[in-house]
């Protein structure tokens, strides 16, 4: 009889053994499950955060479409294409230089560029004029505002933004954009017109004006005149 008890209480230590083993395997096959769950999940909401995040990025305005007005409320002229020149024809600094057009869009200049990491000017810090152009030849887009912008807080304020969103830590030809005042007594946009694109590309330069400033419409001439397409496109 006792050995009798002592097989029946082995055989309840191995039942019990056996639940337990499978108890633990059951749970760690859950566990797994609900790892690969979250792993999948987050897999997934990475892959839809480009889109959401990049229409986010349009939303508020961070690739500049937005700020401003619309490039068809903009007035703007059709692109003028003029006869480059000037292509690594270095002057001394504080030397004047006469452009053929206003603003230029190629020509001489001084020796050195404005900094990469400055994008935003206004009429008590700007560069000379001979300056930006060694800019121009590196690709950049300068985007000039007269005398009516200057004193309109709006529309500052609008390039402000503009110029901020090309701010970047790092050299990138994408962001070479440069947003500066047309001074009094520099010449005169024609009638009716206060912001002035300009690039200097590897066939002609590029200028286009508009009546107000508009985030797209700067968007739109940056596409089409890459700094790719300059004289001198690997300069900071």
């Amino acid at each position: 009889m006792a050995r009798n008890d002592q097989q029946t209480d082995r055989r309840g230590r191995l039942e019990q053994a056996r639940q337990e083993h499978e108890s633990g395997e059951r749970r760690r096959r859950l566990t797994l499950v609900a790892v690969c769950v979250v792993v999948g999940v987050l897999l997934v909401g990475a892959a839809a955060w480009v889109p959401v995040g990049n229409w986010m990025d349009r939303r508020d305005g961070k690739r500049f479409p937005a700020l401003g007005v619309s490039a068809a409320q903009a007035g703007l002229s059709a692109v003028r294409s003029d006869r480059p020149s000037g292509v690594n024809d270095h002057r001394p600094n504080g030397e004047a230089i006469a452009y053929r057009s206003i603003p230029p869009t190629s020509g001489p200049h001084w020796a050195q560029p404005a900094s990469f990491s400055r994008k935003f000017y206004d009429t008590k810090d700007r560069p000379d004029v001979e300056t930006l152009v060694h800019n121009l030849e590196h690709g950049y887009t300068v985007v000039w505002y007269d005398d009516t912008i200057a004193h309109d807080p709006a529309q500052v304020a609008a390039l402000r933004n503009i110029a901020k969103r090309n701010e970047s830590s790092e050299f990138d030809n994408a962001k070479k954009l440069i947003v500066a005042p047309w001074k009094k007594g520099e010449g005169a946009f024609p009638e009716g017109e206060h912001v002035a694109l300009t690039h200097w590309s590897t066939t002609a330069g590029r200028r286009q004006y508009a009546e107000s400033v508009s985030g797209q419409a700067i968007e739109q001439f940056m596409k089409k005149f890459p700094a790719a397409d300059s004289p001198e496109p690997q300069g900071p």
